[in-house]
C-alpha cells in the first residue's frame, strides 16, 4: 500500500566541508501540519532546500511512496511538492492577480479555475485582485505567497520562516492561512524558529538542532 505524503530518511545536506544537516529522517502527512522547530541556523532551510532539489544531498526523499531524491527540481515540483521561501519574494510591481496566474498551468481556462479557487481559499487577497504586490502588508504578502504556489495543486508544502519579521497581528493571519491549506488535504511542512507560532498550528512538531533531529515528530 503506497503512503502519502512526504517521507525523509537517513538526509544529510553538507555544504562543501560543512555538514547543515545529518541524518535527518522525518514525515509529514496529509492534511497536517508538520512544524520543523529550531533556532537560525538548525537546518532548518538547508533541509528544505535539499527536499526540493536546491541543495545536493544524501538519503531518501519520496512523496507518496515514490523516490524522487535523484530528480531535478523541476520533476520535484511536478511530483506534487511546492516550496515557499523565506522572505515571501512576491513580484512587487505585479498585481496580486498576476503574481499568481504567472504560476498557473498553460491554458487559460485552468489557471481562472485554480485562481478562484485560490480567491476562495484567501479572502483578503481576493478583495484586492488589481493592487500591487507591494501594496500589501507582509501577512497578505505571505498569503499571496502561499496562493501561488496553490496555483500548481501540489500534495506536499513546504514552507520555510513564514512568520519572519511579522507583527502578533499578522502572524495570526499566517496560521489561518495554514489552516486553510490542511483543508484542501495538502500535506504542510514548515520550518520556524518561532515556538509559540509551531505550538498553536503544529499537528506534529520536530526539534532540530545543529542539523540532527533532537525528538522525532508527535502530538503538538
Amino acid at each position: 500500500m503506497t503512503t502519502p505524503g512526504l517521507q525523509i530518511e537517513g538526509l544529510t545536506v553538507r555544504h562543501g566541508a560543512v555538514t547543515a544537516v545529518s541524518n535527518a529522517s522525518l514525515s509529514a502527512a496529509p492534511g497536517e501540519v508538520t512544524c520543523l522547530l529550531g533556532m537560525n541556523g538548525a537546518g532548518k532551510s538547508s533541509l528544505l532546500r535539499a527536499i526540493i532539489g536546491l541543495a545536493a544531498s544524501d538519503g531518501a526523499i519520496a512523496v507518496s511512496g515514490r523516490d524522487i531524491s535523484q530528480m531535478a527540481t523541476e520533476h520535484r515540483i511536478r511530483a506534487g511538492i511546492a516550496y515557499v521561501p523565506e522572505g515571501r519574494r512576491v513580484f512587487p510591481g505585479l498585481t496580486v492577480a498576476e503574481n499568481l496566474l504567472v504560476a498557473g498551468p498553460a491554458r487559460n481556462a485552468d489557471r481562472q479555475e485554480r485562481l478562484a479557487t485560490v480567491f476562495e481559499l484567501f479572502p483578503q487577497l481576493a478583495q484586492r485582485p488589481a493592487d500591487r504586490a507591494w501594496q500589501l502588508s507582509g501577512g497578505q504578502q505571505q498569503m499571496l505567497a502561499i496562493g501561488r504556489a496553490l496555483m500548481a495543486r501540489p500534495d506536499i508544502y513546504l514552507l520555510d520562516e513564514p512568520t519572519l519579521g511579522l507583527s502578533p497581528r499578522v502572524i495570526d493571519d499566517v496560521a489561518e492561512s495554514l489552516a486553510r491549506l490542511v483543508q484542501t488535504g495538502a500535506a504542510v511542512l514548515v520550518a520556524e524558529q518561532n515556538a509559540g507560532f509551531a505550538a498553536h498550528v503544529a499537528d506534529r512538531t520536530i526539534l532540530i538542532q545543529t542539523g540532527r533531529i533532537v525528538a522525532p515528530s508527535g502530538a503538538a
